[in-house]
């Protein structure tokens, strides 16, 4: 079967350590923008399952404790 073709995550094992508030926010941007990346919106806060909403002033699907 080609698995591969449906995958979500990848498959590798390469942690990256959070050692900073920039590194931390360099990562949530980068997750913040792959939506706006495959076309799912124009901007990150557009995307209803993104946390994003929550970083530029609204409220998203889930409370969320600010890092």
């Amino acid at each position: 079967s080609n698995v591969k073709g449906y995958q979500f995550w990848q498959h590798n094992n390469k942690p990256i350590e959070l050692w900073s508030t920039a590194v931390i926010e360099q990562k949530a941007d980068y997750l913040h923008d792959n939506p706006v990346v495959a076309g799912f919106g124009n901007e990150a806060w557009h995307w209803k399952y993104s946390s994003a909403i929550d970083y530029s002033g609204g409220r998203g699907l889930i409370e969320l404790d600010e890092l």
